[in-house]
């Protein structure tokens, strides 16, 4: 019975609490800011956010989209992972820290260093507080420049998280020279059999668009792979009713050119481009999501996105319940009719014919019922409530802290049984 003790469970609701405050979300974090939106999805892409969120005590060098545009547009996704990891340090750096190092300079350690890629000094960064009051940034290998400065600080949370912005990437020597994926190391139409999509990894290969998808491996691939029993549903044309290039486009209107995990997916609201998308039709896919639920739409109809059966950057397979339909071959779904619009009462309709009509229509309901009153905004309403401060926030921010309503009523649920317990012991 001791372990049940009242005061051990009250120190463990305490210690609840405490994870529930130490709790972060640097995706959320940046959602705020749209200065570093580049920056933000990259760290989605890379799943470097997961990373982060895993830690307690962490600084993230943030690049802003000026220079995350230039970084991202000369490297492959595997070497951005790199580089990104390398501006994750594993200690707390606010801009008083930075400016009271011991000595004027530190070497301290980052994610990079945890990958077991990093030989030497090449997983460290070099932090030197320069005379004028400007702190310079570099890698840790001997004889490399600071390349980089301190340039403002963006948010902070101590002792937890601290995201400063720097004026250029860390580029450590060699990091730049890792290998990145190649189409050699995927067996593409050996992850679909195994995923129950045996059908079309064979229209793959007997298409010729297994190739596509396998050029298109080194800077990013996203397949959405319809599963066996899909290609049986009703309504699925006939595909070999098809020309060679219809069936082209249409296999690679199942795959995205570009990484796209599934919290890349439910945060798109842009249409998604496919490896079909030309000038002279669009084939792209518009994305709907509800809760964890991703749906994809065609024009034609829609398909639920299952979680990914593959996924390691910059190549990831989900199955979808139903065959990708485009648009610009199969015409696009018929428009809903328009809602008959209501009248203050129903009008009798004189029969035409001396005999009754065997079936008559009934007036609607809806037509006698009163409108509905208006509802105003009530005052104080979350739209209307002021934002944080960006800069050294002390506050609970609540779009980066993982601690949500549901989860604080929790807390403080067992919280409150506890103390009663104490109280009443």
């Amino acid at each position: 019975m001791g372990a049940f003790h009242p005061l051990n469970l009250f120190l463990f609701a305490l210690s609840l609490v405490a994870i529930a405050a130490n709790a972060h979300n640097i995706t959320a974090i940046l959602e705020g800011f749209p200065d570093y939106s580049v920056y933000n999805s990259f760290l989605t892409q890379t799943k470097l956010a997961d990373e982060i969120n895993s830690r307690q005590t962490i600084t993230c060098l943030a690049l802003n989209n000026g220079a995350m545009s230039t970084l991202t547009s000369k490297h492959p996704l595997s070497v951005v992972k790199n580089i990104l990891s390398l501006h994750v340090l594993l200690d707390y750096y606010d801009p008083q820290k930075l400016h009271q190092i011991p000595k004027g300079t530190t070497l301290t350690t980052t994610l990079y260093q945890t990958t077991g890629n990093a030989p030497g000094n090449l997983g460290f960064v070099n932090i030197t507080d320069l005379q004028g009051g400007k702190v310079g940034l570099g890698s840790a290998i001997p004889g490399s420049k600071l390349d980089s400065s301190y340039t403002k600080s963006v948010k902070q949370i101590p002792y937890n998280i601290s995201i400063i912005e720097i004026s250029a990437p860390i580029i450590a020597p060699g990091i730049l020279t890792a290998p990145a994926p190649s189409a050699s190391d995927v067996n593409i139409t050996g992850l679909l059999e195994k995923a129950g999509c045996k059908t079309f990894a064979s229209l793959l290969i007997s298409s010729g668009v297994l190739k596509t998808y396998e050029s298109a491996l080194d800077k990013g691939l996203t397949i959405f792979a319809p599963s066996d029993e899909a290609f049986k549903a009703e309504g699925v044309p006939d595909l070999s009713k098809l020309t060679n290039a219809e069936q082209v486009s249409l296999l690679e209107y199942h795959a995205s050119p570009d990484y796209k995990p599934k919290g890349t997916l439910k945060t798109t609201k842009d249409p998604v481009n496919t490896l079909a998308t030309n000038g002279a039709g669009k084939f792209d896919l518009t994305v709907t999501t509800a809760g964890d639920s991703v749906t994809l739409h065609t024009g034609v109809g829609s398909s639920r996105v299952a979680e990914a059966v593959y996924d390691s950057p910059p190549f990831v397979i989900f199955t979808v319940d139903n065959v990708l339909l485009p648009s610009e071959l199969f015409g696009k779904s018929p428009s809903p009719a328009p809602a008959r619009e209501p009248v203050s009462s129903p009008t009798p309709t004189p029969s035409v014919s001396p005999s009754p009509s065997p079936v008559s229509e009934a007036p609607s309901p809806l037509a006698a019922s009163p409108p509905a009153p208006p509802t105003d905004t009530p005052a104080g309403s979350p739209a209307d409530a002021p934002t944080g401060s960006s800069e050294n926030s002390t506050s609970d921010n609540a779009a980066g802290h993982v601690s949500a309503p549901l989860l604080r009523t929790v807390i403080f649920t067992v919280f409150a049984t506890v103390v009663s317990s104490v109280l009443l012991s």
